[in-house]
């Protein structure tokens, strides 16, 4: 499997010049070509052909596409990943559909990776089909008791069979709040005795539509940040190791957010 990166530890969009179309356009032309990703991978799904090498190749193609349109990606800390005995617990904040579609260009040469989703995404006409593929975890949002219960069984089990499991344990997509940053993918690690990696992300970018969520618009002058922390080891009843991966994500944001002034 393809691995993006030059020396398993960062990722850079390489510097270009944007073309006329995308630089006037950039949301109108990134959908066009998105959609039609997304489509060719449904196709896929449904003649059996899509893999996790064919997963990660539409990932790569989205990534593309959104540097095409003159998005500019850093990532940080794959050693990170390289170094973690798998399947592990990712666990990060959440600000868009970006981290959903581009997250397995970047881990899959490591491991096999799933989901904890929304149900409602299982719903997304076309979407849905690479979605199911995937074998996500969905949630309701709406009973947090039931939605634990689900996690710790369906997620346990992708463990189990060696599959690594994202979960993103904001309600929603927002900005970061500590207070809302529940510790649904630290009790998951401790019941299935794997290890956390945390995530911090900045993938505003790709906005949040008014109308159509997953739809928003598309700002290449927004930078789009990742970064992997160390793997950590779930002890007791996890209360450290969920401050651990809060920390790691406030730093990381103060970071970034001080690097653009």
């Amino acid at each position: 499997m393809k691995n993006i990166t030059s020396d398993n530890t960062t990722y850079v969009t390489r510097p270009a010049r944007t073309a006329v179309v995308p630089s006037l356009f950039p949301s109108l032309w990134f959908y066009a070509g998105f959609l039609a990703i997304v489509w060719r991978a449904a196709r896929l799904v449904k003649q059996g052909g899509y893999d996790t090498t064919a997963w990660q190749a539409s990932s790569i193609d989205v990534l593309r596409r959104l540097e095409q349109a003159g998005i500019r990606v850093k990532v940080s800390g794959l050693d990170q990943v390289q170094m973690a005995p798998w399947p592990v617990v990712f666990i990060g904040n959440h600000l868009s559909v970006m981290e959903t579609v581009l997250l397995p260009s970047l881990l899959l040469p490591y491991g096999p990776i799933t989901y904890v989703i929304k149900q409602s995404l299982l719903e997304v006409p076309v979407f849905n089909h690479v979605m199911k593929s995937c074998r996500p975890i969905a949630v309701t949002r709406t009973n947090p008791r039931n939605d634990l219960k689900t996690v710790l069984e369906e997620g346990g089990k992708r463990l189990n069979e060696g599959i690594s499991v994202i979960i993103f344990p904001q309600t929603t997509r927002a900005a970061f709040q500590p207070e809302q940053f529940s510790s649904i993918g630290v009790k998951l690690a401790r019941k299935a005795g794997v290890p956390i990696v945390p995530i911090a992300l900045v993938t505003d970018a790709w906005g949040n539509g008014r109308w159509l969520k997953d739809f928003g618009r598309i700002q290449p002058a927004r930078p789009v940040r990742f970064a992997f922390g160390q793997p950590m080891t779930v002890a007791g009843k996890g209360t450290e190791e969920h401050q651990e991966v809060i920390s790691f994500v406030a730093q990381h944001l103060k970071q970034w957010r001080l690097a653009e002034k």
